[in-house]
């Protein structure tokens, strides 16, 4: 008897991620269910003055709100130290265990760049963080 271990194919492991369709295993291509992306919350430019006066713009930091679960189109790479890590570990563990709300470590570091950048734009020098990085 042959002791060789049946793997599943690429197909079976891997997914799209951008626009298209969803093929798994049990679904031939011809069944496949074409993706739905969000549609982007724009402003029509066909709006009058009137209704454009009564909504106000935007602040900054409204615009700089972090994003939560989405689909994020943009990525960078950030080195942290074991200590780094192990904090932000526990912060998602604490807030789980306290607060009731389970967020992954991602959506803790975009509110803190959120929270980060509103401030800087309102404190400016007095931020802190540019106090933190005067500092380092």
């Amino acid at each position: 008897m042959p002791r060789r271990v049946s793997l599943p194919g690429a197909s079976e492991l891997f997914r799209a991620t951008s626009g298209g369709v969803e093929v798994g295993p049990e679904k031939p291509r011809e069944a496949a269910i074409p993706r739905q992306e969000p549609k982007p919350a724009v402003r029509p430019r066909t709006q009058n003055q009137a209704e454009s006066q009564k909504k106000p713009a935007p602040t900054a930091a409204e615009r700089r709100a972090a994003s939560g679960r989405v689909r994020h189109d943009e990525k960078i790479t950030v080195y942290v130290s074991r200590d780094e890590l192990i904090a932000l570990e526990q912060a998602r563990l604490m807030m789980r265990a306290d607060f009731g709300l389970g967020v992954d470590r991602g959506r803790i570091v975009r509110e803190s760049i959120a929270l980060a950048m509103a401030q800087l734009e309102t404190l400016g020098a007095e931020a802190p963080l540019v106090q933190r990085l005067r500092e380092a």
